[in-house]
């Protein structure tokens, strides 16, 4: 059986984050992380959509940002953030849209220095790699299996994301005994 795009997706970006030492093999299960997934969903496509035809890897990189985002809004101080109704909005109106990037990395999860630089050059390729994979399924442009598919790369994103910052706070998956 063929492995569907969703799929693809997901074991391409495990596969190199693995590689990159960013996420373990066993990825994390946060259902308070996953749960905000349709609220921030709805409330991003508006503007990801307006802004995928022009800045591809900005459209889904951002989401792999907001996912790291809602990871350490969880471990910090969820009893505030997971009240917060529409999260997305919250985040991209601290700056805007085009710099939601620099506010994530500078103001929520506190990078400087090649730190900053690295996770920038780190979203840069995990949103190449899903744009070069949406780009190679030759899915006509406008139509509901393109909009599937690239809410599907938004989730994927997300979860990568949320997985790459509860690593980096210290949340391992790995085997416990025998």
């Amino acid at each position: 059986m063929a492995e569907s795009f969703t799929e693809m997706i997901h074991n391409d970006l495990h596969k190199y984050l693995i590689g990159m030492h960013e996420v373990d093999d066993k990825l994390p299960q946060c259902q308070d992380v996953e749960e905000k997934w349709e609220s921030i969903a709805q409330s991003y496509l508006p503007d990801g959509i307006r802004e995928f035809t022009a800045y591809p890897t900005t459209s889904l990189g951002w989401m792999m940002y907001i996912g790291m985002a809602v990871a350490k809004f969880w471990d910090e101080e969820w009893e505030i953030y997971g009240n917060i109704k529409d999260l997305y909005s919250y985040m991209r109106d601290k700056r805007g849209y085009d710099c939601m990037d620099e506010y994530i990395r500078e103001e929520v999860l506190r990078l400087k220095g090649d730190d900053y630089d690295a996770l920038e050059k780190l979203v840069g390729e995990c949103a190449s790699r899903v744009n070069n994979a949406l780009r190679h399924q030759n899915i006509e442009p406008g139509t509901k299996e393109a909009f599937n598919a690239y809410v599907s790369c938004l989730h994927q994103l997300y979860l990568f994301g949320a997985a790459v910052q509860l690593k980096r706070m210290g949340y391992h998956m790995t085997k416990i005994g025998n």
